[in-house]
C-alpha cells in the first residue's frame, strides 16, 4: 500500500510500505480521507512535543472502513464506517488503531466531514467547554483565526453564544474569519494585539484562544478581562510566550493548557460525547468549516509544505483512491 513517509526529519515521500495486520483488540481501517493540522509540520520538521523516530508516517486524524478486526475486538465490526486520531501515522492507505480509539460515524456525517473536523473541533469544543468554562455572553479573543483550530474556535465559540473576535496575521485573513461566525476581525501583522482586543471587548476579553504564541501571545495575555482565561493550544509562531506571574495575578486570571491528545488517552468518555455533539452540528448544518483543498495522497508533501508555510485557510484534507 501507498504511505506518506518521513524518512529523515524534514523529508517526505510517498512509499510502497506493507499492508498492516491486526493483534488482539486492534483494528485495520482502509482510510478514505486524511485531515492534516499544522502540529503535523512541527512532528516532521521534530519541533513538536512529540517526537517520533523516523521513519514514520505524519497525519492526526483519518476517516474510513473497517476491513479487519483483532482478536477480542466487538465495539465495532467490518464494514463500520469510524474516524479516529492519532499523534501520528494517518497519512496513509491503510491503518492499524486500537478498537477503543476509534469511533463509528452516525450516518448523517461523511468521511470527508468527519476528517476535516475531528480533530480541530474536538480541540476547539474541549478547550472552551471543559478548559475554559465559555459562557453563553462572554467575549472570545481567537488568535490564528484563519487556521484550521482557529477557524473551528470561531465557530464552536458562535456556536456556544460568545461574542467572538478573531485575530490574524493580515486584515485580508482575519476578515475571513467572519464566514465562520467571528462578529469583529483584527490584525495583528504590525499591529498591537493587546490594544487591539481591549479596543473591540470594551476592556479585555473573557477567554483567549491562542494557538499562535510568540509576541502576538505575550501581547493577547495582558488583553485577558478580569478573571478570564487565556487558553495555551499551541505555537504557531515557533516561539513560546514569556509571561510573567504577575500579569494573572493583578487579573485574577488564568492561563490553562490544552494539550488534546492527551485529554483523549485519560477521558475517552468526554471526548466520545463532545463528538456526538460536534456530529449533531455537523448534521444540522450548523457548522461552518471551510476545506481548503482535498488533494491525493501523492500531493502529501507539497500539501504540508503549504501548511508550514501559512497558505492554508481552513482545513487541507488528503484523499485515498481505492
Amino acid at each position: 500500500m501507498r504511505a506518506l513517509v518521513c524518512t529523515r526529519l524534514g523529508e517526505l515521500d510517498v512509499l510502497d510500505v506493507p499492508w498492516p495486520a491486526p493483534g488482539p483488540g486492534e483494528v485495520v481501517v482502509a482510510v478514505s480521507h486524511i485531515g492534516l493540522n499544522f502540529h503535523d509540520t512541527l512532528v516532521v520538521a521534530g519541533t513538536h512535543v512529540v517526537r517520533p523516530e523516523p521513519p514514520f508516517s505524519p497525519g492526526s486524524e483519518y476517516a474510513g472502513t473497517v476491513v479487519e478486526v483483532g482478536a477480542g475486538v466487538t465495539s465495532v465490526r467490518v464494514g463500520d464506517r469510524v474516524a479516529g486520531n492519532e499523534e501520528y501515522g494517518c497519512a496513509r492507505e491503510a491503518v492499524v488503531v486500537r478498537a477503543d480509539r476509534v469511533t463509528v460515524l452516525p450516518g448523517h456525517v461523511t468521511d470527508r466531514q468527519a476528517a476535516a473536523i475531528l480533530v480541530t473541533y474536538s480541540t476547539a469544543y474541549h478547550a472552551l467547554v471543559q478548559r475554559a468554562g465559555l459562557k453563553p455572553g462572554e467575549t472570545l479573543a481567537v488568535l490564528g483565526a484563519a487556521g484550521g483550530v482557529g477557524s473551528a474556535a470561531v465557530d464552536v465559540g458562535n456556536l456556544l453564544g460568545a461574542r467572538v473576535i478573531a485575530g490574524a496575521s493580515t486584515a485580508e485573513r482575519a476578515n475571513g474569519a467572519l464566514r465562520y461566525g467571528a462578529h469583529e476581525t483584527f490584525s495583528y501583522g504590525g499591529t498591537d494585539a493587546k490594544a487591539a482586543i481591549k479596543e473591540l471587548t470594551g476592556g479585555g476579553a473573557d477567554v483567549v484562544f491562542d494557538p499562535v504564541g510568540g509576541a502576538v501571545g505575550e501581547a493577547a495575555v495582558r488583553a485577558v478581562a478580569w478573571a478570564g482565561r487565556y487558553l495555551v493550544v499551541g505555537f504557531a509562531s515557533g516561539d513560546i510566550p514569556r509571561v510573567g506571574l504577575n500579569i494573572p495575578l493583578v487579573k485574577g486570571s488564568s492561563v490553562v493548557g490544552v494539550f488534546f491528545g492527551e485529554f483523549v488517552r485519560r477521558a475517552r468518555a468526554v471526548h466520545e460525547a463532545n463528538l456526538r455533539v460536534i456530529f449533531d452540528w455537523a448534521g444540522a448544518g450548523r457548522l461552518r468549516h471551510r476545506v481548503h483543498d482535498v488533494l491525493p495522497l501523492e500531493d502529501g508533501p507539497r500539501a504540508l509544505r503549504d501548511l508550514a508555510a501559512g497558505k492554508v485557510e481552513g482545513k487541507l484534507l488528503l484523499h485515498v483512491t481505492a
